[in-house]
């Protein structure tokens, strides 16, 4: 396994060997990026996240093997893997790592990522998963329809999900409430549109804090 640095907690090589899809938009699906055990280590020191949404993790206290993953996701061996997939140079793009713990049931409908946003890769952490099909990401064909689907990726721990950012580029999951572990890092073109993402993030969790029933 293809670990990044001495500490590395990250299989590089997984997503080396990952097949890159093409329709409906540029993505690929990988497994067994971390192990049962790796993964149940970065839960153990997973940030205590108490509200739904997504958080900067520049907002975060990070530690152990929590630390370690962020610092391989943060890691230039990761850009350069996803150029190699995707043909697009992220060598020198500026990134944002979002952390959730909580999904609400509002969360995940069927969208697509702004302009500023030109990759997404989500890493998957939950040790298991009901099979309804419910919080499981989805590659869907259009905006009208989550039965119209091209693949689905259940959010189990080792898996991960990276799509370029496209006009066609339309995800989100059925309905889930409950316990959601997952990393999302995403390529950004510009540092201005990073601060801009980073200070409106951080904000809205704060808020949620103050008024848990917005």
């Amino acid at each position: 396994m293809a670990k990044s640095g001495p500490g590395g907690i990250f299989d590089f090589d997984v997503l080396r060997s990952a097949e890159v899809k093409t329709s409906p938009y540029s993505y690929f699906i990988a497994k067994d990026a971390l192990s049962s055990e790796e993964s149940a280590e970065v839960r153990k020191d997973y940030p205590a996240i108490d509200k739904p949404g997504y958080l900067p993790l520049s907002k975060l206290e990070s530690s152990g093997a929590f630390q370690r993953l962020m610092e391989d996701l943060n890691s230039p061996e990761l850009a350069e893997v996803l150029t190699e997939k995707f043909g697009v140079d992220f060598t020198d793009k500026p990134r944002m790592i979002t952390v959730r713990r909580l999904s609400q049931k509002s969360d995940g409908p069927i969208h697509n990522d702004s302009k500023s946003k030109i990759l997404t890769m989500l890493t998957y952490l939950n040790p298991d998963w009901d099979g309804t099909g419910a919080g499981c990401i989805r590659v869907l064909n259009g905006k009208e329809d989550f039965e119209d689907y091209t693949e689905e990726v259940p959010p189990l721990e080792g898996y991960v999900f990276a799509f370029l950012r496209s006009d066609d580029s339309w995800h989100g999951h059925l309905p889930f409430e409950g316990e959601r572990y997952v990393v999302q890092t995403t390529f950004l073109t510009s540092q201005e549109e990073l601060d801009r993402k980073e200070n409106r993030g951080g904000l809205q969790y704060f808020l949620k804090k103050l008024n848990p029933f917005q």
